[in-house]
């Protein structure tokens, strides 16, 4: 599938782009000819990255995202330079390690202002400009398969993500009378984030349990973004797509003795 010609010259935002998978998505829509709109809080970061995309009529814009007037002036820049945006991609997250019990207000407020929060107020916002610009967009939420699956001491994640999910069904639902589609992409599990580290041991053992027997990579989820974004979903809105090599549906790390079929 080629979407060389797809995205050229459109604008996508994509927040959390100094990440990990924020860093994948912003390299694979500008390869495709996109104009790429970069924002994370590290300015710095941003520009680098921007200077390496090289594709004229990109930005980067540094914001906070538990700050609702950083998250409007984002908003303001993207529309005083294109009008709308054509994809958003909410991509930015936090993946705090707490007990509820021991986690304090100050850290679930963060967690929840940026995991869902801040992708509801951008989508409102950048939905407005897209309607205002008879503009057909595309929003595409990062998921987690921890929105169907607690897990302990990372709970509040789950909840969040949770949240989002259903963020994703009722901006589609409302927002398809003017041709805008929201989706989810869940990506699997990928080492490798500064924001949330993890120790070897826990990588590898997460890695023997995935069916599909490795990591997710951004030549997983650069193409199933890229295919949310495109017309050719143009039907496809209010769902979650999962590529995670089949972790969310079960798990290899408990079976019995007989290790194979037949």
């Amino acid at each position: 599938m080629d979407f060389k010609d797809h995205f050229h010259g459109k604008g996508v935002v994509i927040t959390g782009a100094a990440g990990l998978f924020g860093l994948g998505l912003a390299q694979t829509f500008a390869a495709a000819g996109a104009r790429i709109c970069v924002t994370d809080r590290d300015q710095d970061a941003l520009d680098q990255l921007l200077a390496e995309l090289d594709v004229p009529g990109s930005m980067a814009v540094a914001a906070d995202l538990t700050s609702t007037p950083d998250m409007l002036a984002l908003i303001g820049t993207v529309g005083r330079a294109w009008g709308a945006p054509d994809i958003v991609i909410n991509n930015a997250a936090i993946y705090p390690s707490h007990f509820m019990l021991d986690m304090q207000i100050e850290d679930w407020d963060r967690m929840m202002d940026v995991n869902f929060r801040a992708p509801f107020v951008l989508t409102q916002g950048f939905a407005k400009q897209m309607i205002a610009d008879g503009r057909k967009g595309s929003v595409i939420n990062i998921g987690s398969g921890a929105s169907r699956k607690m897990r302990l001491t990372a709970a509040p994640y789950c909840i969040s993500k949770t949240a989002l999910d259903r963020l994703t069904k009722g901006m589609a639902q409302e927002l398809a009378q003017f041709g805008i589609r929201v989706n989810a992409l869940e990506p699997g599990f990928s080492a490798g984030s500064s924001v949330s580290k993890l120790s070897q041991e826990h990588v590898d053992r997460v890695t023997r349990a995935i069916p599909l027997g490795r990591v997710t990579s951004m030549d997983d989820i650069g193409p199933a973004a890229m295919y949310l974004a495109s017309d050719f979903a143009s039907y496809v809105t209010g769902t979650t797509l999962t590529v995670d090599g089949g972790n969310s549906i079960g798990t290899l790390d408990v079976f019995q003795d007989k290790k194979t079929p037949l």
